[in-house]
């Protein structure tokens, strides 16, 4: 069986993923079913690339990925309460610029369509609560490209600290090598947030 360690716990492949929800978000595991809404903001030019993927083509290319996100304990699907359509994709992956085994990278997309709506930093909160107060990590940490800066906006409403630039840091699918802005939050700094703002 396959396991994905997070600090102190570890997590079984294909098991139960908790469903965690905010005021107007399920951040839940993939279905196969969910895969028109998937390739609705695949296929956007808008999202992949800035993302650091390209724009997917046709479904068979959103399909092949969506079967490795079913079986992922790292990826929920963003679902609007209201509708239950999923506008995107936020996870908590392995930060392979640290070697402490218990931090986390968080990385997140959004369908275009609801850019702009508070929904990226309502789910990226959410996530970060897991992290800290059930998985026990250590530390959060979130990138973004210097023209990124929705997703820098998304970062900082979040509490994180920018530590830095990392100089031509990643190379994208076409070959384009970018800096990277570098955020993290600590464990220690995400419940001083909680007694500042008495969340």
């Amino acid at each position: 069986m396959v396991q994905c360690s997070y600090g102190n716990k570890i997590v079984a492949r294909g098991e139960m993923m908790p469903i965690l929800q905010t005021e107007r978000l399920l951040l839940r595991r993939f279905k196969l079913s969910d895969l028109n809404d998937f390739y609705e903001y695949a296929k956007d030019p808008a999202v992949g690339p800035d993302a650091g993927w390209d724009y997917h083509r046709n479904k068979d290319e959103s399909l092949f990925l969506l079967k490795k996100f079913v079986k992922s304990n790292e990826i929920w699907a963003i679902e609007l309460k209201e509708n239950s359509k999923v506008i995107g994709s936020i996870g908590l992956h392995r930060d392979k610029k640290r070697d402490n085994k218990s931090a986390r990278m968080m990385g997140y997309v959004m369908n275009s369509q609801h850019w702009g709506l508070g929904y990226a930093t309502e789910a990226s909160r959410r996530i970060i609560s897991y992290a800290f107060e059930v998985l026990e990590i250590d530390l959060v940490s979130a990138y973004h490209y210097p023209h990124n800066d929705r997703s820098k906006s998304v970062i900082l409403k979040c509490g994180m600290t920018h530590e830095g630039v990392l100089k031509r840091a990643t190379v994208t699918y076409d070959g384009r090598v970018h800096d990277e802005h570098c955020y993290s939050i600590t464990r220690d700094q995400y419940r001083n947030n909680l007694e500042t703002t008495g969340a």
